[in-house]
């Protein structure tokens, strides 16, 4: 089973990445053939500093090794040493209809924000369909909100076998986490970096402690219960509590006699620690800056040897 994920350098990773798609991907990466990249190519559609390119490459790369990718176990690499990815893109894009694209829900919500729409930004999918495709993949773990670009490279796929010949592009599925494929954030909303709502992965405690203390709350009194429902605080806590931890922490909620400053700090003690040991395996990365170029290399070259070879089967059926 061969298993394929990707994570967009547009920042320092927030937490709803790590749960969204590096926790689950920090196991999968046990159970089957995985191939984990960073889609320095989809940045490009919101980010035009190439230092801060080139610097946000790098800190994903040594967070995600921090958080537990192991490198004899996952082939891990650039997008963008990986060129098959953007010519099998545009040999999809000829056959991917407009309508479709024109539906994709991440397109207008980001539109909708406020962020400016670019050609980019619009084919995205086109360009994550390849770059799932272009590895014949098996199996690709998605957030709930990238589970329609998941069934737009799963149509695509079928339109090019259908129009090329059964065989041309293998059909992915989808592996989605329910309950935590959409982790809030600070507001409640999404935790995205597009909302400034977010909690860093490794965010200095100082700031942490701001961020998590700084959560909106209603206005009820210490003594009174505290509504459950759409609970921020709550919600986060699931995250990194156990199954007994957030059930007392959900009693404490309903009988009262809590104020909201103390839920908080429960919560910025589980978000601390949760991350200890990922902390100090980061810093030993850090300080071992060949490693992280070392990795990066030889997993470009492993996945290049399997793009080429999808690469030129897709060519010789669409005539190339």
């Amino acid at each position: 089973m061969r298993i394929l994920s990707g994570l967009q350098p547009t920042g320092r990773l927030h937490i709803g990445n790590y749960f969204g798609m590096m926790e689950p991907s920090l196991r999968l990466q046990h159970e089957g053939e995985a191939f984990y990249f960073i889609a320095d190519y989809h940045s490009l559609t919101s980010l035009h500093d190439a230092k801060q390119l080139r610097e946000n490459v790098r800190d994903l790369a040594i967070d995600f090794l921090a958080c537990g990718l192991d490198p004899e176990k996952a082939v891990f690499f650039k997008q963008s040493e990986v060129p098959e990815h953007t010519e099998l893109a545009w040999i999809l894009s000829t056959i991917t209809p407009m309508p479709m694209l024109e539906n994709c829900h991440s397109y207008k919500d980001k539109t909708a924000h406020g962020i400016v729409a670019n050609v980019g930004l619009f084919t995205y999918p086109v360009l994550m369909a390849a770059d799932i495709l272009i590895y014949d993949s098996d199996l690709v773990p998605v957030g709930k909100d990238q589970k329609q670009h998941l069934e737009v490279a799963r149509d695509i796929a079928t339109k090019m076998n259908h129009t090329f010949g059964e065989g041309t592009l293998k059909i992915p599925q989808p592996r989605i986490r329910e309950e935590t494929a959409v982790v809030p954030g600070l507001d409640g909303q999404k935790m995205s970096k597009s909302y400034g709502n977010t909690i860093g992965l490794f965010e200095e405690e100082k700031a942490l402690k701001k961020k998590i203390m700084g959560i909106p709350t209603d206005s009820t009194p210490v003594e009174e219960p505290k509504s459950t429902e759409n609970s921020s605080i709550l919600n986060l806590y699931r995250l990194f509590a156990s199954d007994a931890e957030y059930a007392q922490m959900e009693a404490d909620f309903r009988k009262g006699g809590i104020g909201y400053g103390e839920f908080k700090k429960r919560l910025l003690e589980k978000t601390w620690t949760y991350f200890a040991d990922a902390r100090a395996k980061r810093a030993e990365i850090v300080a071992n800056p060949q490693y992280v170029d070392a990795v990066l290399k030889a997993g470009a070259e492993k996945a290049r040897a399997v793009a080429t070879k999808t690469i030129a089967r897709v060519r010789t059926a669409v005539g190339l």
